[in-house]
């Protein structure tokens, strides 16, 4: 609203001299500007979105009481603008009968203008407080009329704006603050971060609980989360939101969602781990499997030789590499990690065992597979000096092949065997050794 300007002369004194009709001129410009600001200012108050609003919100605490106070001086207002109006048009009235005003009209166009000739109606709202409403029949001048009319309005108008600011702020970041939380709690609980489980969860549900009462607050009292301007500024509307309740449930979230991930992380790595379990366990169970198979291999093949029991898989390890399982489905993350490092190194030592059983069983094939090698060997060397056809060399060989390629191979005889086979071999090749330095 505007604030009229000086005019000649001093308002309310009886001695102010009368104005000349150039000067009620411009002080009726003045007022006829001054009237229409006022007209549009109380228009678009009567229209503020944030007014209809607290129109038809069930207020509580501060927000209802200055709400009250604020109906009270919009009603006030309105009625010192009828007041205001009357005055105004009888001024514009009394100018417009002459186009020469006579000096009777000029005094009393001043009286009018300066001095305190408008008289409000009475109220029932608290008259006589100071930018109050009016009390009953109390006179104004025009301009006295303005500047209790921009008081009233300011104060109105910062409740209104206020309380719209906070309520077009607060509730849709709340909202939003609640559906990441709805989110975040959607993972947590597929992590086992639940309430009574894990503390995280129990801040969930603290969180949720508080943006609850914080959003019904907001809308209930909008103005206790109200700042008003550090600068001391005077405009309706000065300051800010007050955002602390919701920045510090914001952080606590937050927290939290950093947790969650960090479980998240956990619940992969033991997935992984577990998938390794089964892996070294397997590869355990199909190793021990192959030793046993071996083993009646040899028993079969190989006679007069010990050969190691194979015991199975290991039921110990088994049942708790389940129990692993059960805690990575009920998402007891503090029970599975120490699990998962004692299984990982006992694995280990499970498929290192097995692998030990096998070489410890197949042993005696390796044996005789050495042998035979030598003796195939010494065959060629023989062979290669002209000896294949001698007999000793033959008899023996062929005793050592069919101790050999027997089943069950008696390894002890067999090794004799193809030793006398060697010794024999080397006996023939030492003439032709020397034999073949004498021509040299």
């Amino acid at each position: 609203m505007g604030v009229p300007g000086p005019f000649p002369g001093s308002p309310g004194r009886p001695d102010a001299p009368v104005l000349g009709r150039e000067e009620v001129d411009r002080a009726l410009a003045r007022l006829g500007a001054e009237y229409e600001a006022i007209e549009t200012s109380l228009s678009a108050l009567q229209d503020h979105a944030g007014r209809r609003l607290l129109e038809g919100a069930g207020l509580s605490g501060i927000t209802k009481e200055r709400w009250a106070e604020a109906e009270r001086s919009i009603t006030v207002l309105w009625t010192l603008f009828d007041a205001y109006t009357a005055a105004w048009e009888s001024v514009r009235e009394l100018r417009e009968r002459r186009r020469w005003p006579s000096p009777e009209d000029l005094a009393e166009l001043t009286e009018l203008l300066h001095g305190d000739g408008v008289t409000v109606p009475g109220t029932a709202a608290d008259g006589g407080a100071e930018d109050g409403p009016a009390p009953l029949g109390e006179r104004f001048s025009l301009e006295g009329l303005v500047e209790r009319m921009n008081g009233l309005y300011a104060r109105s108008l910062d409740v209104i704006v206020a309380a719209d600011a906070v309520w077009s702020t607060l509730p849709a970041r709340i909202d939003l603050l609640s559906a990441e939380l709805q989110r975040t709690r959607s993972l947590a609980h597929s992590v086992g971060v639940r309430p009574g489980e894990h503390p995280a969860g129990d801040d969930l549900e603290r969180i949720t609980d508080e943006l609850v009462r914080l959003r019904a607050r907001v809308i209930a009292d909008p103005l206790a989360f109200w700042v008003s301007s550090s600068t001391g500024s005077s405009a309706p509307g000065g300051g800010r939101p007050d955002t602390a309740r919701y920045d510090r449930a914001a952080r606590a979230l937050e927290d939290i969602r950093r947790e969650v991930a960090a479980v998240l992380d956990v619940r992969q790595d033991a997935e992984r781990r577990l998938m390794q379990l089964r892996d070294v366990l397997s590869r355990a169970d199909r190793t021990l499997t192959e030793a046993r198979q071996a083993r009646g291999e040899v028993l079969a093949k190989i006679a007069a030789s010990e050969v190691p029991a194979v015991s199975g898989p290991s039921t110990a390890l088994h049942e708790q590499l389940a129990a692993a399982a059960d805690y990575r489905r009920r998402a007891q993350w503090h029970r599975l990690s120490p699990l998962l490092d004692s299984l990982e190194e006992r694995a280990e030592d499970e498929l290192l065992r097995a692998r030990e059983s096998l070489t410890a069983v197949t042993a005696p094939l390796a044996v005789r597979a050495e042998l035979r090698s030598r003796l195939d060997a010494y065959r060629a060397k023989v062979s290669r000096h002209g000896l294949a056809e001698d007999s000793l060399l033959t008899e023996r060989y062929d005793m050592a092949r069919r101790m050999l390629w027997s089943a069950p191979c008696d390894l002890r005889a067999a090794e004799q065997a193809v030793w006398r086979y060697q010794r024999a071999a080397a006996e023939a090749l030492v003439p032709q050794q020397l034999e073949g330095r004498g021509d040299s």
